[in-house]
């Protein structure tokens, strides 16, 4: 897992992809953090990614980076805890201007049951499971 973590944050960006009905739903998103042996990621309630996991919580993800590109596929899980999400927000501080550990806004949620996949043109696959 920690490989799939460096992976995400040395590309900086990724894409969350969700369903809101029968309809794919693509954003980019940027917060990666491991709490407590675990991958999460960051949102906010009030957006309508949070609504569509809410709704079905499988998700995955995407990001390219040197020629690799990585997918993590797996149901993603709201902590409502203070703990995790006050971890996030101390890893991305420009986020505590929108955001509060103690906020009704603030959404973390990890992967449950994930598997990540890095592929290239140059190499088979590798799948790394968490």
């Amino acid at each position: 897992m920690k490989e799939v973590y460096d992976f995400l944050k040395s590309a900086g960006t990724y894409y969350l992809a969700t369903v809101e009905g029968d309809q794919p739903r693509v954003r980019p998103f940027g917060t990666v953090d491991i709490f407590e042996d675990k991958l999460y990621i960051q949102t906010g309630r009030s957006k309508d990614v949070s609504k569509q996991l809410a709704e079905n919580p499988k998700a995955e993800l995407c990001a390219f980076k040197d020629g690799v590109w990585l997918r993590v596929s797996g149901e993603l899980v709201d902590d409502n805890r203070t703990e995790p999400k006050q971890h996030m927000l101390d890893n991305y501080p420009d986020l505590k201007a929108m955001y509060s550990a103690d906020d009704d806004n603030t959404q973390v949620l990890y992967f449950k049951n994930a598997t990540a996949v890095f592929s290239s043109f140059t190499a088979p696959p590798r799948t790394v499971n968490f």
